[in-house]
């Protein structure tokens, strides 16, 4: 495991280095120089504030599934999957269920499928963004949102067949680290399926709307702070959805170049040059996706939670 994350550090690292070498030095040393540090204290409180929405989506899916853990304990282990976050489509999530697993001796059968809760409801609100303000601003995210909301809508019948959530699980636990969580997943289509149905299942979807819509907010300000000041929050808000979608889907470790070079594309098509917009785009993945794995990685060291994973 270990040398599969440094190994993935270092192709992050080599992504944005090329990326860098492909912009001009000179505009970027100066728009970092000039960038607008007052803007720091706005967009850290909504990245944080975005996190504790995420958090509150998690402890009502685990209310919802009869576990209570204290609110201390429970958000420590929320913030140590940040550390996994990079893992492709989400999967890091699964170390929540391994944590409780070894902390609380909550069976993974129990929680796994909440993961998989998680992602839907991500997914949901990605979609959501991309066919809302892509209708009404950014025509492009609305066509990659209707692919996906098809996408969704064959999930959730997924989630209803149980014949056929069992033969989509065998494809999806081809992926090694989700395998070992392969005899939970198997028998744990009812627990899924109340996490997905019902009350629950509005307010989830309602919170990673919301999640989304705060971190596009902290995004466009890091944008403006950077000196980009020709797109709009409401051009944002599809563009970056869309990106963040499209790298949800490649199944890249944190959607690495996939995010980025979308992302930098569509600021592209709104007027600003592609030497400006690939190292804002990358400061932006710093703050909102790199600096998560950071704080989830010293949280887990912390906590100590994550051992003999089997």
């Amino acid at each position: 495991m270990l040398r599969k994350i440094i190994f993935i550090i270092i192709s992050i690292m080599a992504v944005y280095s090329i990326s860098i070498l492909l912009s001009d030095i000179n505009t970027i040393f100066d728009k970092i120089i000039n960038f607008r540090v007052e803007f720091l204290p706005i967009i850290f409180s909504l990245i944080f504030f975005g996190w504790f929405l995420l958090f509150l989506r998690w402890n009502l899916l685990l209310k919802n599934s009869n576990i209570y853990i204290p609110i201390k304990n429970n958000f420590l282990i929320f913030l140590s999957a940040h550390a996994f976050s990079f893992i492709p489509g989400e999967a890091g999530g699964f170390v929540k269920s391994q944590i409780l697993k070894n902390k609380f001796n909550i069976s993974r059968a129990k929680t796994s499928p909440i993961v998989i809760s998680e992602m839907i409801y991500t997914g949901i609100g990605l979609v959501t963004l991309s066919l809302f303000f892509g209708g009404l601003f950014f025509d492009f995210s609305m066509y990659v949102g209707s692919i996906f909301a098809c996408v969704l809508i064959i999930m959730f019948f997924l989630i209803n067949s149980k014949k056929i959530f069992t033969k989509f699980m065998k494809i999806i636990l081809k992926i090694k680290f989700i395998s070992n969580f392969s005899k939970p997943i198997e028998y744990s289509f009812d627990n899924l399926k109340k996490s997905t149905s019902g009350k629950i299942a509005i307010y989830s979807s309602l919170l990673s709307i919301l999640h989304l819509l705060i971190e596009s907010a902290a995004v466009f300000l890091i944008l403006y702070a950077y000196g980009i000041n020709t797109v709009q929050i409401v051009d944002v808000i599809p563009m970056y959805s869309t990106s963040l979608l499209l790298g949800f889907v490649s199944f890249l470790p944190a959607g690495i170049g996939v995010i980025e070079g979308a992302f930098s594309a569509f600021l592209n098509l709104r007027g600003v040059e592609l030497s400006v917009a690939l190292p804002a785009v990358i400061i932006i993945r710093l703050m909102t996706n790199w600096f998560a794995v950071l704080v989830g990685s010293i949280v887990l060291k912390k906590n100590g939670g994550l051992t003999n994973i089997s």
